[in-house]
């Protein structure tokens, strides 16, 4: 029996039609385990680049001074990044993009690292880092203001997790210089408020939002520094040098990049989880190559911090 023409072009035209869409497909399949393994690869980074710069700022300062230093970082940083991203043709920043990134800027590199910088002055590495992983709770409450209250279970979290704070900021020492502790207080509410609002913010998109807050952020910082007096009084030492071209170029570049590439794609509570791993590698660096003590008191304030961050990013990053 023949088959008519008619027939035959239908169903030509409806295997051409499966064909491409089973193309289609497989092209979003692949492009999302490509997401997904930068997504990895970019928490992977944070989890180690970020959990070895506390020891790195605290050997940059040991002849830079604090905001001095953390300005230099992110001026260089910054300004590496948007001339490459310039020259492989990137659009110029518009003016609004230019406002958001410098009051992004300002919350993360300003009221945070920089803070963070000024607090290593007096407190160890270490406890710095136990001091930011308290960021995933700050963040937890600032979505609720925003219309997004935590569960019960991560009201629980929060909880928990600020017990730890408490508990880190009682022992013995820490308090010694209260402007160190007080800054240690206020770094990581600074970095969740930049967190969150930059999902908010007009920005520019991809690597050039991240090169932007860099350098207006840097920039921010050396009027900082200078506004509280900070003078290069002594030429720093190859020690200081080598930890700073670190930070610029890893702890930076790499580093902030890739945070920058989470806040676009995750939620905040799972771009900022990070916090379970940096305290572990902070410490262990710090007492490993820098000597620094390692109390009880801190490790249970660790414990007992990170116990709420995981309470509290659980649901989130499932829904993610």
């Amino acid at each position: 029996m023949k088959k008519e023409p008619g027939n035959l072009t239908l169903a030509g035209n409806a295997n051409s039609t499966l064909e491409v869409s089973s193309r289609l497909q497989e092209a979003s399949t692949v492009q999302a385990k490509q997401e997904r393994l930068l997504i990895g690869l970019s928490l992977l980074t944070l989890f180690v680049i970020w959990g070895s710069t506390y020891l790195g700022m605290r050997i940059a300062i040991e002849t830079f001074p604090p905001f001095l230093m953390a300005g230099i970082r992110f001026v260089a940083a910054g300004a590496i990044l948007y001339l490459i991203l310039r020259v492989r043709g990137a659009p110029a920043p518009t003016l609004k993009q230019w406002g958001g990134a410098a009051i992004i800027g300002f919350f993360l590199l300003v009221g945070s690292n920089g803070l963070v910088s000024y607090a290593q002055q007096w407190v160890a590495s270490g406890i710095s880092a136990i001091a930011l992983a308290a960021v995933p709770l700050y963040t937890a409450l600032m979505m609720g203001v925003l219309g997004r209250w935590p569960t019960r279970l991560e009201w629980v979290g929060l909880a928990i997790g600020f017990c730890g704070v408490v508990l880190l900021n009682l022992q013995k020492g820490i308090w010694v210089n209260p402007q160190g502790a007080i800054a240690l207080l206020l770094a990581p509410l600074s970095w969740s408020l930049g967190s969150v609002l930059s999902t908010r913010i007009t920005l520019a998109s991809g690597l050039m939002a991240s090169a932007m807050q860099m350098l207006l952020g840097g920039l921010e910082q050396l009027v900082m520094g200078v506004s509280l007096g900070e003078r290069l009084t002594i030429w720093p030492t190859w020690r200081s040098l080598t930890a700073l071209i670190y930070l610029i170029l890893f702890g930076s570049l790499v580093a902030y990049c890739a945070y920058g590439y989470l806040l676009r794609k995750v939620r905040p509570a799972l771009a900022t989880s990070y916090a379970y791993v940096n305290p572990v590698v902070a410490l262990i660096l710090g007492v490993g190559l820098a000597n620094e003590s390692f109390t009880l008191m801190s490790a249970g304030a660790m414990v007992v911090i990170l116990l709420g961050v995981a309470l509290v990013s659980l649901r989130k990053k499932r829904e993610t």
